[in-house]
């Protein structure tokens, strides 16, 4: 597949480095904007503006099948897409960052707001993070938390403290309620997937699947006692954080922003109905002492700066704040964030490369999620009506790969080995990122 980016920023690099292998991929920028990232990838680079036809034909626009315009300017990206829809058929796939440009984008076309600018896909990042975000603060004490069938089956991560009741056992000795399934480790930032004989170990995280309602009591018995998220504070009162306060509220979470723009607290003021707003520099110890923070449940700070980030998240774990959940810009960052002692950190930049690889998926199978920074991923796949009935264990899918949830019409299933697949089911399976492809080709349709 011909793939061409407009918008040799970090995202631009990013998506090349992932996609380049099984694409042929063209980026489009000034020659200024290169950097050697982009000089150790096997791609092709046009010198130029990507909404300029001259140098979308150098690209050879006709020929291409996707466009990623993602530019830091929403403009930009917005025009250089209506430009090469002009010009050629290919699916554009346009970056935003403003609040308003999604709202009239993302309108319906029986809404009065609706104009029709023919672009096929809109991403804001901004958005895919603080929905991330959101599901994991949500949860107590998961490190991530996904949910699948309109809500009736849940992923949830955990990380083993030395006390855990499970620590030293096997897999198959561990006493699960029913309808879950444990189908992920990641021991010394290596995800594999477990069998019966997988003995769990101290700062194991282990990944689960199951409904609801059973991870629930999966949660209340191993990993917190009836342990709710009554607070939250946020650092950074940007667009992720203002969406994030808004999200809270509607949950009746007593939230609390820390923003040192006195104009951009006024706005926020504005903004939120029941969030209290806090002029003040989250980097301020005497601050956070002042305000109470190590009362809070979570603290979540999401400034656009990773040094800032870690410098604050540090300062509230240093008050004795027990979850901190941090924003990082750059991947490579997000270990190091984890190693120092940081609780979550989310880069939007995965699940944004997940939004990008839909997109592109020529099979009929959908990514529903990645974990451990792109390690593992959730897929989706829907059975043919034709398919010839049989139970998982004569599947004979490939090593490293478990179903773990089978949606049959409005019925969601936790299977086990003779559990029977038939046409039309839903299965959603977790997988490592390596084994993703070959799983893909298994169930090529």
């Amino acid at each position: 597949m011909k793939i061409i980016i407009y918008g040799a920023n970090e995202i631009g690099c990013n998506i090349a480095a992932e996609l380049f292998e099984d694409h042929d991929i063209i980026i489009i920028d000034k020659e200024q904007n290169r950097t050697d990232a982009f000089n150790k990838l096997d791609i092709g680079y046009v010198s130029g503006n990507g909404t300029c036809i001259t140098a979308l034909k150098e690209a050879q626009i006709e020929d291409a099948d996707i466009f990623i315009a993602c530019t830091d300017y929403d403009e930009a990206n917005i025009v250089a897409c209506l430009t090469a829809k002009k010009i050629s058929d290919v699916k554009t796939i346009c970056f935003i960052s403003k609040e308003e440009y999604h709202t009239s984008m993302s309108c319906k076309k029986d809404s009065e707001s609706f104009c029709d600018l023919n672009l096929d896909y809109i991403i804001w990042p901004e958005e895919l993070l603080m929905q991330e975000i959101f599901r994991i603060v949500t949860v107590a004490k998961a490190l991530d938390a996904e949910h699948f069938a309109e809500g009736k089956a849940r992923l949830l991560e955990y990380k083993l403290p030395e006390s855990s009741v499970l620590v030293g056992k096997k897999l198959k000795d561990c006493t699960f309620p029913d309808d879950t399934l444990l189908v992920g480790i990641t021991r010394q930032d290596e995800l594999f997937i477990p069998n019966g004989e997988t003995i769990l170990e101290k700062d194991d995280k282990v990944i689960c699947m199951g409904t609801a309602s059973s991870l629930d009591i999966l949660a209340g018995k191993f990993f917190h006692e009836k342990e709710f998220v009554k607070n939250a504070a946020i650092i950074g009162g940007g667009t992720v954080g203002m969406m994030l306060a808004k999200n809270l509220e509607k949950l009746k979470i007593k939230t609390k922003i820390f923003e040192k723009s006195e104009k951009r607290c006024e706005f926020l003021a504005s903004e939120l109905e029941s969030t209290l707003i806090i002029n003040g520099d989250g980097t301020n110890i005497q601050l956070l002492n002042e305000e109470g923070i190590e009362d809070f449940d979570v603290v979540i700070s999401v400034t656009n700066n990773d040094e800032k980030n870690l410098l604050c998240s540090l300062l509230a774990k240093q008050t004795g704040v027990k979850r901190v959940i941090t924003r990082v810009s750059n991947n490579t960052n997000v270990p190091l964030f984890e190693k120092v002692g940081i609780d979550v950190a989310i880069s939007s930049n995965i699940a944004v490369i997940k939004e990008i690889k839909n997109n592109l998926n020529e099979t009929n199978i959908d990514i529903l999620a990645t974990v451990e920074q792109g390690k593992g991923e959730v897929l989706e796949l829907i059975i043919p009506n034709n398919f010839e009935t049989k139970r998982i264990m004569d599947l004979k899918l490939p090593q490293g790969a478990i179903i773990g949830i089978i949606q049959r019409r409005h019925k969601v299933i936790i299977p086990k080995g003779n559990t029977l697949v038939l046409g039309n089911d839903t299965l959603i399976i977790f997988t490592t990122h390596k084994l993703s492809q070959e799983l893909k080709n298994f169930f090529k349709a």
